[in-house]
């Protein structure tokens, strides 16, 4: 991919394996297409990054820690709806979102990828919530911090790990999203690059080295988050298992 994408204009069966000739036509052309739909991308995967933390944190604390009637029951319906086909979420959300307004809007691509990201951050959240001292947790109450600022100076300080987790998991699923993007967008105003891509092999099939240089710059960020956040990620994904 990366061999085409610094190639002239040109077919990709007659790229060489060692590229001679670099070019780099490939990648102005994917950002003078592209930009926009990269920018969409990224707005959309960081508003579900913040969205679903913003929820799961909060419900993931509360069942951790918070004597809850039916939280077995609130925690199978989670894993339940993980199960579910994205596609029958999808068709849902098209016909809720043409009744609101929502089409074509990044706000509703943010709602929609949140639909996963949400229920996967509150199960990794609330297994290393669960592992926490309950004595840290106590002795903030003795301190005299109520429930709201023992959550936000104690516990997420604490959770570094998961919240990093869940942050990397949800922005790598929103940034990959492809489904709810082709359903829940009919234009090309609000258009993620994965969908622009798909467009893009219908005008761009002969000249490789654009639509190559356009997958090579929608690897990079998740390329980039995961060897930063990696050791956070090993960490936040076990420390829950092991109590």
């Amino acid at each position: 991919m990366a061999n085409v994408s610094l190639q002239t204009s040109s077919s990709a069966e007659q790229t060489p394996w060692i590229p001679l000739h670099l070019s780099l036509h490939g990648y102005r052309q994917a950002l003078h297409d592209q930009g926009g739909h990269l920018l969409t991308s990224l707005i959309v995967a960081v508003g579900t990054v913040v969205f679903s933390l913003l929820i799961a944190a909060p419900a993931a604390y509360a069942l951790a820690h918070f004597k809850i009637r039916f939280a077995n029951a609130v925690l199978l319906a989670i894993l339940v709806s993980q199960m579910v086909p994205g596609i029958v979420v999808a068709n849902a959300l098209y016909s809720a979102y043409n009744d609101l307004g929502l089409l074509n809007s990044v706000g509703g691509l943010i709602l929609a990828d949140s639909t996963a990201g949400i229920p996967f951050a509150i199960l990794i959240l609330r297994a290393f919530m669960g592992s926490l001292p309950t004595s840290v947790i106590e002795a903030a109450w003795v301190d005299g911090a109520g429930p709201i600022r023992t959550f936000v100076s104690v516990v997420l300080p604490m959770c570094r790990n998961a919240l990093v987790s869940s942050a990397l998991f949800t922005f790598l699923f929103a940034w990959g999203d492809f489904l709810f993007a082709l359903t829940l967008t009919t234009t090309e105003d609000v258009r993620p690059v994965t969908l622009g891509i798909y467009t893009y092999l219908g005008s761009y099939v002969p000249d490789w080295s654009s639509v190559m240089a356009t997958a090579v710059l929608a690897s990079l960020p998740a390329l980039v988050l995961l060897m930063v956040a990696q050791r956070y990620v090993a960490a936040g994904t076990t420390t829950g298992a092991i109590k």
